[in-house]
């Protein structure tokens, strides 16, 4: 169960393209970080109610893509996907990969707000009446994932396709979950990168907790108040080195690791003496093979408020010892302002351009030391500096933290250690849903056919009813979402049912269909009918959708690598891809990995307006809600603290139908070549499997091509086929985690145990398949 060692596959940036308040393309945000120009100006987005004026880096002439996704979709626009077609036009149009099959190619995309704008226009529409007025399809781009899947299409992209939303360290998110795809052999290419515009709720949001200045971001200064709001976007092409050579396509940079961690602490404070940051750091450190001495630069998180610079310095000082009072730290966000969930993208962009030209990029708008920073922030101008390797520092709201380690092509870096392909095993099962509460009450109503839930509208819809005083006490819930709280809840029995107890090897990786919806209605609709004033500090948190594995770390104590990924209705098994890869990769001895999703009345209303739910299409299908997590570690930590093995997560396998926002292949080809991925992956064929857990839940136009997959797939060797979502209601995105934890608790309790693979898929053509087996040891 150990697995074998294989060599790292190396991988390098061919291009980049951005969008930001410097203007169309990576060449003009090259030259305004350069320049030290500030792009952050007076912001005539949304009308004003009274507030302070508002400034940020705006972008300052909206793009138009080629690609013309609007025509599918009544003429609903997105700004956050405008910019990020426009960036990755540039990028792939100067890639110089030719030849590779678009099987070969897949996305990483990082987004903290995701299409949030047409969130607040539908919501806007509606106004809190329950009715959907105007365009039905703005909806459909309020999910990142929908934005991912948009690009696939675009760009005709057929392999892995992944959506990141760690608030404002999901642009470094995504570089560093595409790295371990292309080592992982599940690409050859991908495009990676991140986007967010400006909304409503962002600048509501930050002027609720007072961290907005009235002036351009200074970062680092001794008389900094508060951070600037940018949008835009960034996008980079990573390949594996040895297909970049053979296309004959340019090297910028090559990405050689990344760190990732919690900090357990605080929703939206950082650790005051950056200790989870200090990890991320080192983490990036270790998993490149370099040291202190060999860091040249380091492109900072550097927001310019009092508690971040504060928190980073401390941060870089403990992760870099006495070599950081010399090495440059210097801030974007002082030109472009925080581009939240986008910023990782393009600050990684400024780290590769700076590593073409050595020349490190200056802090603009610097004012003095502060000597609680006091690093040196390159203030004011531009300076030539011999440099091989770099960093990009990206953190986050529930304390995410994330940095990217880039180099210099021809630099001689050491090699890391050659990773290991140790086996991934489940050792624990958290069960929060209206069908049941624990694995064996979810097994009993599935296999008595009974089925949660009733009529809302013309829907069904199975919310869970839960107390979660039996999990969480009320001082630690007074905050909490209902997202959280299922997360928690769902962990902590995972835990529990492990014998494990949390620690910082312990990782969480979360997936949601519909992220924090809820908490968005409750905070948006006040502004929306009372203006900024109304806004919410206290709620405001909640709307990013990373919240509740904030949430899970801290008060579970899971401080090892975190992130949330949503994948729509395919979200937890796009979750437990992740973690697994991480396993693997040994970034961690184990990973919770929650799914969990919220039914507001205006989710149910916004699935209502829809033609594909409606009638006699929808009357088999019922949404439902809840929280279902699953405990995976590496074979060799389990065993070392003498755990019980439920399962081994053997492979796992993602493809793209790449036909655009709310469409897929009505002849299963995704999902066929998804389930064919990852029985390669497990080293298994179909013959081998005791059964198939469908994706089907009662919605023919999906379920139909799924069934047509399934059938030429085991056309010799026909398997039984369990469909579990038509007993027990669609969990949104926890599909996966429902369907392993009745396939793992189904061999305890009725002797038939064999190799299973489970199903997932998108509403929009993404499609992602697991393959568990039995226990072999315990």
């Amino acid at each position: 169960m150990d697995g074998t060692s294989r060599k790292i596959r190396h991988v390098v940036i061919t291009a980049v393209g951005a969008v930001t308040a410097h203007g169309i393309g990576a060449e003009a945000l090259w030259k305004g970080s350069m320049d030290g120009t500030v792009a952050i100006r007076p912001v005539d987005a949304f009308a004003e109610d009274g507030s302070a004026p508002r400034i940020g880096g705006a972008v300052p002439e909206f793009p138009v893509p080629a690609y013309d996704y609007p025509a599918g979709l009544g003429g609903a626009r997105e700004p956050a996907l405008d910019f990020a077609l426009t960036a990755a036009q540039e990028a792939l149009a100067a890639s110089g990969l030719t030849g590779i099959p678009r099987e070969r190619w897949g996305i990483a995309f990082g987004s903290c707000n995701g299409g949030t704008r047409s969130g607040e226009l539908a919501l806007s529409r509606a106004r809190g009446s329950g009715e959907t007025d105007g365009n039905p399809f703005q909806p459909l781009l309020v999910s990142p994932h929908a934005l991912a899947e948009a690009l696939s299409a675009a760009f005709d992209i057929q392999g892995p396709v992944l959506s990141v939303n760690t608030a404002c360290a999901s642009g470094a998110h995504a570089l560093a979950h595409a790295l371990e795809v292309i080592r992982g052999g599940r690409a050859d290419a991908m495009l990676v990168g991140g986007s967010d515009a400006f909304t409503e709720t962002a600048f509501a949001g930050f002027t609720s907790l007072q961290s907005l200045s009235a002036r351009p971001a200074a970062p680092y200064s001794r008389d900094r108040d508060g951070l600037s709001l940018g949008e835009g976007s960034g996008m980079l092409v990573l390949a594996e080195e040895s297909v970049a050579q053979r296309c004959g396509a340019p090297v910028l940079a090559k990405l050689i690791g990344y760190g990732l961690s919690a900090d357990g602490y605080h929703a939206t404070a950082p650790h005051p003496e950056g200790e989870g940051a200090s990890r991320a750091i080192r983490g990036a450190m270790r998993s490149s093979g370099v040291s202190a001495d060999d860091i040249g630069y380091i492109n900072g998180h550097g927001t310019g408020t009092r508690k971040n610079d504060e928190a980073e310095s401390n941060a870089v000082r403990t992760a870099l010892g006495e070599v950081a009072e010399k090495t440059p730290l210097s801030s974007t966000k002082s030109t472009v302002g925080h581009l939240l969930g986008a910023a990782g993208a393009v600050e990684a962009v400024v780290t590769v351009l700076a590593l073409r030209d050595q020349t490190l990029p200056p802090t603009a708008g610097f004012t003095g030391v502060d000597p609680k920073c006091g690093l040196d922030s390159v203030p004011l101008r531009a300076r030539r500096q011999p440099m091989d390797v770099a960093l990009s520092n990206n953190f986050a709201f529930a304390g995410a933290n994330a940095t990217v380690a880039f180099a210099r092509p021809g630099t001689a870096v050491p090699a890391p250690p050659e990773a290991r392909d140790e086996s991934v095993v489940v050792t624990g099962i958290g069960v929060v849903t209206a069908g049941g509460q624990d694995p064996d009450a979810l097994w009993e109503n599935y296999r008595a056919g009974v089925s949660p839930g009733g009529p809302y509208r013309g829907l069904r819809a199975a919310p869970v009813e839960f107390d979660p005083g039996r999990w969480i006490p009320p001082r630690e819930r007074r905050r909490m979402d209902r997202p959280g709280l299922l997360a928690v809840a769902a962990c902590h029995e995972a835990l529990v049912h492990a014998g494990l107890d949390a620690h910082g090897r312990v990782g969480v990786v979360l997936g949601t269909g519909l992220g924090p919806m809820r908490s968005t209605e409750e905070f948006y609709l006040p502004v929306l009918a009372s203006g900024s004033a109304a806004a919410s500090p206290a709620v405001f948190p909640n709307t990013v959708f990373n919240a509740a594995a904030g949430q899970v770390a801290m008060v579970l104590g899971a401080k090892g690598p975190t992130s949330t990924v949503t994948a729509g209705h395919a979200a937890g098994a796009s979750a437990l891809s992740v973690a697994h890869d991480l396993l693997r990769a040994g970034r961690a001895d184990a990973v919770l990995c929650p799914a969990v999703d919220d039914l507001s009345a205006t989710v149910l209303d916004f699935y209502d307006a829809l033609p594909l739910f409606r009638g006699s299409a929808g009357r088999g299908y019922t949404l439902a809600d809840g929280g279902v997590a699953l405990l995976l570690e590496r074979a060799s930590a389990a065993r070392a603290r003498g755990a019980r093995v439920l399962a081994e997560f053997v492979g796992h396998g993602t493809a793209s139908d790449a036909l655009g926002v709310g469409r897929w292949d009505v002849h299963g080809a995704g999902v066929e070549r998804a389930m064919r991925h990852a029985l390669a992956d497990s080293h298994l064929a179909a013959g081998d499997l005791e059964s198939v857990w469908a994706n089907a839940a009662g919605l023919a136009a999906v379920d139909r091509p799924e069934a047509r997959a399934i059938g030429r797939l085991t056309d010799d060797s026909p398997r039984p086929v369990h469909a579990p979502k038509r007993v027990l209601g669609e969990p949104v995105g926890a599909g996966a985690q429902l369907a392993a934890a009745l396939a793992i608790t189904g061999w305890r309790r009725t002797g038939a145990a064999g190799p299973v693979l489970v199903n997932s898929s998108s509403l929009g053509g993404t499609h992602i398949s697991l393959v568990f087996r039995p226990a072999t040891e315990n």
